[in-house]
C-alpha cells in the first residue's frame, strides 16, 4: 500500500470537515422538522426517542463509518454496569470504564493512525458521550443511593429518581442534535424536552403561582436561531480568512523570533491565538442553534419577557474576548464541559479538587502531550490569579478611574496568560511546546507578573512573592538585579531579587 502524501492527508482532513459541516446543516433542517411535526403535543415520547436516536446513528455512520460502533460499545458497556452493578459503586465504575474506553480510542487514533491530524475524528463525539454517561451515572447515584440531606441544591435538582430504559439511555447519548458536537446536558433537561415539559417549570413565579403572561404560548426560538446562525457565518468567515495568515507555529520560528521585537512577538501571539477561536465559535454556536431549532434549550425569560434559549449554550463570545481574569475566561469558554467537570470532579473530589479537575480535563481532551502541558500550567495560573485578585484588586476600587485602569491591565494580563497557557494545546507535540517555553521568557515573565504572585505591601509597593521563583525555576528562567521587599514573614528579611528568583 503506497504511503499517503501530505496532499492526501490534506484531502482526508478537508473531506472529513466538509462531511461534518454537511451533517450539521442536515441536522439543523431536521431539527426544524422534528419540532414542527414530532411535537410533544402530537407524538409520544417513545416515537421522539426512536427518531432522535436513529437519526443520530445515521449521521454518525455518514461521518465516521463503522467507527461509529464505538459509540454503541461505550454506551452498552456502561449501561450494563448501571443495570447490574450496585448503586453504591456504579457511578465510579461507569466513570472508569467510560473514560478508560475513550482514552483507549484516543491512544489508538493518535499513535496508531494519524498523529497530529486535527480532522473530524470519531473520538470527538465520544468525548461528549463520555460526559453524558458519567453525568448520568452520578445523577442516578445521587437520586437512588444518597439521602436528600446529603445533596447540594444543584445535585438535588439534577438527581435522577429512576433508572432509564435502554431507549431513553441511547436517545440521551446519541440523539441527532448533539451526536457530532454536543453540547452535553443533564438527563432531566433532555427528558423534559422529549416529554414536552421543558416549559412548564419556567411558567411559575417565585410564589409558586402560574405566570399567566406566558403560560398559553410556547416560546419561539426563531430570533435566537437567526442570531446564532449569523454568528456562525461571521465566525467561519473570520476563521477561513485569518487563521492561515497567523499560524501559531510562526511564534517559535527562529527567523521570526530573531527579527521581530518583543512587543510585536507578544502582539502576534495574541492575534494568532485570537484567530484559532472562531473555529470553536462556529462549531459550538451551530450545535446550539440545532438544539434550539428542535425546541431544546429554553431557559426561562428575561426581565423584558423575551425567552432565553441558552440552557445548553457552550460559550459567551464577548465575555471571552473581554475577560479581565483567568476565571472569567474559563467560566465563559466551553461552559457545559466546565459544568461537567465541576459536577463530577470539583464538587466531589476530597483532595485538591482544582488540580484533580485540571487533570481530568487533560485526560478527557486526549493524549497529546500539549494538552497536559496546558492544563498543568493552568493549575498554577488559576491558583495564582486568585491570590492576585485578592491582594491587588482592593487598591483599585477607590475610584472609577482606578477601576478602569485595573480592568485594562487585567484584560491585557489575562490575554497574555491565556496565550501562554494555551499554545501547547494548539501545538500538541512536546518538542514545539517546550521550544515555545524556552523561547518565550519575556512573555512568561510578563504573564507571571500578572498571575503568579504580584503583591502589595502596606506602603503600596508592588512586590514579588516567592511563588514566582518556583514558576521561573520550573521553566529554567531567571532574573538579575533589583531590590524587592516581600510582605510574607518568610521573605521579609531577604532583599535581593536573586535570592527570591533562582
Amino acid at each position: 500500500i503506497p504511503e499517503l502524501t501530505s496532499f492526501d492527508y490534506f484531502l482526508v482532513c478537508l473531506l472529513s470537515q466538509v462531511n461534518f459541516v454537511v451533517c450539521q446543516l442536515f441536522a439543523l433542517l431536521t431539527a426544524f422538522w422534528f419540532r414542527l411535526y414530532l411535537h410533544p403535543s402530537k407524538t409520544s415520547p417513545f416515537i421522539r426517542h426512536v427518531v432522535a436516536t436513529l437519526l443520530g446513528f445515521y449521521l454518525a455512520l455518514f461521518c465516521f463509518g463503522w467507527y461509529a460502533l464505538h459509540f454503541l460499545v461505550q454506551s452498552g458497556l456502561t449501561y450494563s454496569i448501571m443495570m447490574f452493578a450496585g448503586l453504591e459503586h456504579m457511578h465510579k465504575l461507569c466513570f472508569i470504564v467510560a473514560l478508560g474506553y475513550l482514552s483507549f480510542c484516543q491512544v489508538t487514533r493518535v499513535y496508531v493512525f494519524d498523529y497530529g491530524m486535527y480532522s473530524a475524528d470519531f473520538t470527538g463525539p465520544m468525548m461528549v458521550i463520555t460526559q453524558k454517561i458519567t453525568s448520568l451515572a452520578f445523577e442516578i447515584h445521587d437520586g437512588l443511593a444518597r439521602k436528600e440531606e446529603q445533596l447540594t441544591p444543584s445535585q438535588r435538582c439534577l438527581a435522577v429518581r429512576r433508572m432509564p430504559n435502554l431507549l431513553e439511555y441511547l436517545s440521551y447519548n446519541c440523539n441527532f442534535m448533539g451526536i457530532l458536537a454536543g453540547p452535553t446536558c443533564s438527563y432531566n433537561d433532555y427528558m423534559a424536552f422529549i416529554e414536552g415539559t421543558a416549559y412548564q417549570p419556567r411558567h411559575l413565579e417565585a410564589n409558586g403561582r402560574e405566570n399567566g403572561k406566558y403560560k398559553h404560548t410556547e416560546p419561539s426560538p426563531k430570533n435566537d436561531i437567526i442570531s446564532k446562525l449569523c454568528t456562525c457565518a461571521i465566525s467561519l468567515a473570520i476563521f477561513l480568512s485569518v487563521s492561515k495568515l497567523c499560524p501559531v507555529e510562526r511564534s517559535i520560528d527562529n527567523k521570526f523570533m530573531a527579527s521581530t521585537p518583543f512587543i510585536l512577538q507578544v502582539l502576534y501571539l495574541y492575534l494568532s491565538m485570537l484567530a484559532t477561536r472562531p473555529k470553536y465559535y462556529f462549531i459550538w454556536t451551530l450545535s446550539d442553534a440545532i438544539n434550539n431549532a428542535a425546541g431544546f434549550g429554553f431557559n426561562g425569560y428575561n426581565k423584558d419577557g423575551t425567552p432565553r434559549w441558552d440552557l445548553i449554550s457552550n460559550l459567551r463570545i464577548l465575555d471571552i474576548e473581554f475577560a479581565t481574569s483567568f476565571k472569567m475566561f474559563l467560566d465563559n469558554w466551553n461552559i457545559q464541559t466546565a459544568l461537567w467537570l465541576k459536577r463530577v470532579c470539583y464538587e466531589r473530589c476530597p483532595i485538591n479538587p482544582t488540580a484533580a479537575t485540571f487533570l481530568l480535563s487533560a485526560m478527557w481532551h486526549g493524549v497529546y502531550p500539549g494538552y497536559y502541558l496546558t492544563f498543568l500550567t493552568g493549575i498554577s495560573m488559576t491558583m495564582a490569579a486568585r491570590a492576585l485578585r485578592h491582594n491587588i484588586r482592593p487598591y483599585f476600587l477607590c475610584s472609577t478611574t482606578h477601576r478602569s485602569i485595573y480592568d485594562v491591565i487585567t484584560w491585557a494580563g489575562t490575554q497574555i496568560a491565556i496565550c501562554y497557557t494555551v499554545v501547547p494545546f494548539v501545538l500538541l507535540a512536546v518538542g514545539p511546546s517546550l521550544k515555545f517555553y524556552r523561547t518565550s521568557s519575556p512573555i512568561m515573565i510578563t504573564s507571571n507578573l500578572y498571575s503568579q504572585g504580584l503583591f502589595v505591601n502596606s506602603s503600596g509597593i508592588f512586590t514579588l512573592h516567592r511563588k514566582l521563583s518556583l514558576a521561573c525555576s520550573f521553566r529554567g528562567l531567571g532574573l538579575d538585579g533589583g531590590y524587592v521587599t516581600c510582605i510574607c514573614e518568610q521573605c521579609y528579611t531577604e532583599r535581593m531579587t536573586s535570592s527570591l528568583i533562582h
